[in-house]
């Protein structure tokens, strides 16, 4: 079907678009006839002939059509014009009826309404001034104005057109408007909005489509929608709550279902005796009328009523509010949990008003903006040539091929003697489609090939989301592989039994985002592969992206040629239709292939699936659908690149009533989010399954949606779990273009809740900062959240972003006045503190959101208590008073400002930690993990929580005896003696100490967290143990002298054991409260073997340094002992802890070595 290229293969060959030059007079219509035929590239065709190949003869070129008397052989759609100009008398605007081609695309209409209006208005030199782009069409639905976006959609699916049928209108309206230029406050406005987010949106330098304004437009009517349907009470006070049930273990803390509150107004305080299942409004509704004749003393007015004030947690923004019962919101469950009292505030409610958003500058654009017809609409079959307009994809039925025309490169490698060739490969999520190469030449800096390389794949068989991969391969000269694999080119780094290494990537979607088939010439910036030495970042993951690299003046740029065509190619909608050879499958299994179906699909999702598997389970498809388990499996085993195979897929997901209906299983959900389905049919269901998901359970998993269970099992269990913040950054990667259902899913619940929000601005905003390869994904979908956040967010935002700006300039002239040492001298201190006291005089903000912690607002800094920590990365101790008025005590609060690593592993296995918690909750279990804040802002710069009246091991050991230190068995217990002066605090001290090490022991030993020794474990003066500084995970422990410094499977040393009252092999109360609380925390985490491996299978593509492979994620398996019996998994585990027992004298060893030689950790240590 190309242009001059296909007539000898017996394929059809289009002539151009419709010539409507015919009969042509007037400059004005040449101009509109010219701007339609702008960007069609028409200088590089060949004057087409064009055959049919069942009579071989020539046809005539298209005669103009845009009157209805060269139309009257197809359906005519009747639409009033309102045009831009007035009568001149009447001062009306003029109105013009015409019939347009139902399948002619909004730009030909355009064209159309143009010539017509020059042959009658009466102010034809309008129209002779200016052209059909400078003008938008729009009509009315339900009194919103939209705006007719698409210019490539054809008009009988306009939601317009099925709007008016709807109503049964024979004619509809549409208006004629003239582009206005924005006005300084909305440009005032978007330069904001790209500060705050770190990125450009407007600018469109490095895109190659309008896929990013396309995607901007879009997104506007899910967020007015969202915005315009939230409560503006409740948006404004965003209460923190759980429907999970109460843990048993606080029940038992609970007397007679009662709690008691302190309600605080001014001055005075009033204790009150509540139920656990009251709501907020009732128990206001209580106090008022026990205050009745006391108002005074609360200085209430006595106007006031308990409807004028709401209930707020002292020295925190956040509120107690609505008709949730009181032991459902976090706060209540956290102070019963840490036994400390509830002091409430009694505050007037903040002003919904300070939520208002920004007027939007753009018309809405509809759900059918950009969406193409049926294959029906669009074939070419039995049609006369003047009804084509838009081709269907199913219609072109030659291979898919590409023209490699060269590459360029600024600067040569220093070796000279390779050669070069190119990698072209069609790749579909991670199932490759098909394959070529070119030749081998030698590497100089421009290389020039100049052939088609013709896929094994039709054209019509591509699927959306089907990438484009162009791969540079470099080798030496004499001896050059031939290997077409692609899996033999994986490995980014050079080895010497490899004769190729892969330098250079770019991807390219074939279809567009508007369904369009892409063709013509492109010339596309790749992306470096990182050599040895240099940072990996996410290559895994960036190597799925689309985007180019915006370094144009130093980046590798390759040139290739895509087949250009008369009109353009759509991939056509799918019409569900039934599959009768899947009805007569659905007939009985014979027992053996239903028994071997079962015993697929209950394996792990590390388990390979054969190509025998994968033909059962397609074959079997039908009943494989019954098992909400099996879809990930069974949409694994669709052969994506052949479309009878998609078509069928999407008749059996229009089958999936069981899945719809199945318990909301967030681990399996998350396997049709990751990389290997680029289907957006697929995810799109995957984010359905989602929606059911509370504010509490999204925020649990935000970051790795922007970074349930594998188990149908309780589902509070599922949502309570807390790894969606890395789950969705990474699963927004894999999505084939911007817009999608997860980005309207995230930016809905970010609308819809300012903690939600909060924590979304700042994941979208760090990846902005550290992603080069996803930074305009990740920015239009930041932008759309800060479009409808409201006023009193982007105001605190502001001064986040201000803080962090601030602080990390203060960090840099830190580091440059001091050396590269960990040792930091008095005087860099006081230089600190100096610009500190400048800072805080002129430009620091009164108050500000602390980024990991919404809910506290700190305030001025305490000078005096700021230091820069004895680190090689020199970060800031920093001390900040609380900005809330009604704090109860004096604590300041303390903040890690750190520049030079990357937060986001330690961010993750935190997370996981949260996960862990939540599952042992489920089982009554309170370990007490202590995950504190953490959170990246920018590029390598985040901060990091001080955790209050806590110290490291090695300062308790250094403080009495020195680096002899570690080998004292009683130091540890001696100090916590010292600090639980009454034997009551001390006992309860040591039973926390007790459930926290044994939590501590099974996370680290299930995550494999190495680099474990006493500068990165730590311990409040509550006896509360726990793990800072995630560097090394999954069994990547680190080697010293080349000895392995790990030879325990946890850290159990001597000292650890004294406070549990044993010592060598002996034995005692709290040591075997130990291991029970250890065995049912093992066994409890062995349920959920397979939410583990998802996690962690969709963090391989992140590129985290230590999570290079899937052997990593065998570690997981090993350590949960898959496959073992419930006693053998038992035993297992408590041979780990004598193992532990006996080997504790080499880790105090180490832990020696370290006080002594000052070995330094990887990633550098948090403490508090």
């Amino acid at each position: 079907m190309p242009v001059g290229s296909a007539a000898g293969r017996g394929d059809f060959v289009w002539c151009p678009w419709p010539s409507l030059t015919t009969g042509c007079c007037g400059c004005g219509r040449a101009r509109a006839l010219q701007w339609i035929f702008s960007g069609m590239e028409l200088e590089d065709y060949e004057q087409p002939v064009v055959m049919r190949e069942e009579n071989k003869r020539r046809r005539r070129r298209m005669k103009p059509h845009c009157t209805s008397s060269n139309l009257s052989s197809m359906e005519l759609i009747s639409i009033e014009f309102i045009l831009p100009t007035s009568n001149k008398h009447t001062k009306v605007p003029e109105m013009m009826l015409l019939e347009i081609a139902a399948n002619c695309t909004v730009e030909q209409m355009k064209a159309q309404i143009w010539m017509r209006a020059l042959e009658m208005s009466q102010t034809t030199d309008f129209y002779h001034t200016f052209t059909p782009d400078q003008f938008i069409l729009q009509y009315q639905k339900k009194g919103q104005w939209y705006e007719i976006y698409d210019k490539h959609q054809v008009l009988q699916t306009l939601d317009c057109i099925l709007y008016w049928k709807v109503l049964q209108k024979k004619v509809g309206k549409i208006y004629v408007v003239q582009k206005q230029n924005p006005s300084e406050e909305v440009q005032e406005f978007q330069r904001q909005l790209n500060d705050l987010i770190g990125y450009d949106v407007t600018d469109v330098s490095n895109v190659h489509d309008d896929e990013l304004e396309f995607t901007r437009r879009r997104l506007v009517t899910p967020r007015m929608i969202e915005v315009a349907c939230r409560d503006p009470k409740l948006y404004a006070m965003h209460p923190w709550t759980t429907s999970k049930p109460l843990p048993e273990y606080l029940l038992k803390k609970i007397t007679n279902n009662n709690i008691f509150i302190i309600i605080h107004r001014g001055t005075t305080s009033q204790k009150v005796k509540v139920s656990i299942d009251d709501t907020p409004d009732m128990i206001l509704h209580s106090f008022f009328t026990k205050m009745a004749k006391k108002k005074s003393l609360m200085d209430i007015p006595e106007d006031h009523s308990e409807l004028d004030f709401v209930l707020r947690i002292c020295g925190r923004d956040e509120y107690i509010t609505g008709e949730t019962p009181i032991k459902d919101f976090h706060w209540i469950r956290q102070c019963l949990k840490n036994g400390e009292e509830i002091h409430l505030v009694l505050d007037n409610p903040p002003d919904p008003s300070e939520d208002e958003v920004q007027k939007e500058e753009w018309p809405l654009v509809d759900d059918c903006t950009g969406v193409t017809g049926y294959h029906e609409q669009l074939t070419i079959d039995g049609k006369d040539h003047e009804r084509v307009f838009t081709i269907s994809l199913w219609d072109c039925n030659r291979k898919f091929r590409v023209k490699i025309i060269g590459i360029d490169i600024p600067v040569l490698p220093r070796n000279t003697d390779l050669t070069v060739f190119v990698e072209a490969n069609i790749q579909h999520g991670q199932q490759l489609l098909s394959q070529r190469r070119t030749s081998s030449k030698p590497f100089t800096e421009e290389v020039l090939w100049n052939i088609w390389l013709e896929f094994d794949i039709k054209i019509k068989d591509l699927p959306k989301g089907a990438l484009l991969n162009l791969q540079i391969y470099c080798g030496k000269a004499q001896g050059l592989s031939t290997k077409t694999n692609l899996q033999s080119h994986e490995s980014p780094n050079s080895d010497p039994k490899c004769k190729t290494q892969l330098l250079y990537y770019v991807n390219l979607l074939l279809i567009d985002h508007r369904f369009l088939l892409r063709s013509g010439e492109y010339v596309l910036h790749m992306w470096k592969i990182p050599g040895k030495g240099e940072e990996q970042g996410s290559i895994n993951a960036d190597k799925l992206t689309s985007a180019t690299n915006p370094d144009k003046e130093n980046s590798m740029a390759i040139s290739i040629v895509l087949d250009k065509y008369c009109h353009p190619i759509a991939l056509p909608k799918h019409r569900i239709t039934s599959d009768p050879q899947g009805d007569r499958i659905r007939a009985e299994m014979p027992n053996q292939l239903r028994k071997q179906l079962e015993e697929i699909i209950a394996t792990d999702p590390l388990n390979p699936l054969s190509p025998e598997d994968k033909e059962l389970l397609w074959h079997f498809r039908y009943e494989s659908i019954k098992h909400p388990k099996a879809y990930p499996k069974l949409l694994s085993s669709v052969k994506w690149g052949q479309q009878e195979i998609v078509a069928k897929t999407y008749q059996l997901l229009a089958k999936k009533e069981i899945w719809d209906q199945s318990t909301l299983d967030v681990g399996l959900t998350m396997q049709l989010l990751d990389c290997n389905f680029s289907d957006e049919n697929v995810r799109a269901m995957a984010v359905q399954k989602l929606e059911s998901l509370e504010d509490d359970d999204v925020l649990h998993y935000l970051l790795q949606l922007v970074q349930g269970y594998a188990l149908r099992i309780f589902s509070q269990v599922y949502t309570r779990m807390g790894f969606l913040r890395g789950f969705l950054g990474t699963a927004v990667k894999f999505e084939p273009y911007h817009d999608s259902a997860l980005a309207r899913f995230l930016l809905k619940r970010g609308l819809r809740n300012k903690r939600i929000g909060h924590f979304l601005f700042w994941f979208l905003r760090s990846e902005i900062a550290q992603s080069m390869h996803y930074q305009q994904r990740f920015a239009v979908i930041l932008e759309a959240y800060l479009r409808g956040c409201g006023k009193a967010m982007l105001q605190d935002f502001m001064k986040q972003v201000q803080v962090i700006e601030l602080l990390h300039k203060v960090t840099m002239e830190i580091k440059s006045v001091s050396a590269e040492k960990y040792d930091v001298t008095s005087q860099v201190i006081a230089q600190l503190r100096q610009k500190l006291e400048k800072l805080q005089s002129s430009k620091l903000p009164e108050s500000f959101r602390v980024p990991y912690d919404p809910g506290l607002r700190a305030g001025a800094l305490v000078i005096e208590k700021c230091k820069v920590m004895a680190s090689k990365k020199k970060p800031l101790w920093l001390e900040f008073k609380c900005a809330d008025p009604t704090a109860l005590s004096n604590e300041t609060i303390g903040i890690i400002f750190k520049h030079g690593d990357d937060l986001r592993q330690d961010m993750l296995i935190l997370q996981i930690l949260r996960i862990m918690e939540s599952i042992w909750e489920a089982e009554s279990l309170d370990l007490c993990l202590l995950p504190y804040g953490c959170i990246s802002t920018g590029n390598k710069i985040g901060m990091i929580e001080i955790v209050k009246d806590a110290t490291t091991i090695a300062k308790i050991q250094q403080s009495t005896v020195g680096n002899t230190g570690a080998f004292k068995d009683e130091i540890l217990n001696q100090w916590l003696k010292e600090r639980c002066m009454i034997e009551e605090k001390f006992q309860a001290a040591v039973e926390r100490f007790v459930y926290s090490c044994a939590g501590y022991c099974v996370a680290t030993f299930v995550l494999g967290i190495g680099d474990r020794h006493n500068d990165n474990i730590m311990i409040t003066e509550t006896g509360n143990l726990f793990h800072i500084d995630f560097g090394h995970i999954l069994g990547n422990y680190k080697s010293f002298l080349g000895i392995n410094k790990e030879r325990v499977p946890f850290v159990l040393t001597p000292d650890f054991l004294f406070v549990m009252g044993t010592s060598g092999k002996k034995t005692s109360l709290h040591f075997h409260k130990f291991q029970d609380v250890c065995v049912k925390a093992y066994l409890a985490l062995r349920h959920h073997t397979n939410l583990l491996i998802i996690l962690f299978s969709m963090m391989l593509m992140t590129g985290m340094p230590q999570l290079t492979s899937k052997e990593d994620i065998e570690y997981i398996r090993d350590a949960l002992t898959v496959g073992k019996s419930e006693e053998d998994a038992k035993k297992h585990f408590l041979d780990q802890i004598e193992v532990c027992r006996d080997k504790g004298w080499t880790v105090q060893f180490n832990w020696f070595l370290h006080l002594v030689l000052g070995i330094k950790q990887g990633v550098e240590k948090h403490s508090a």
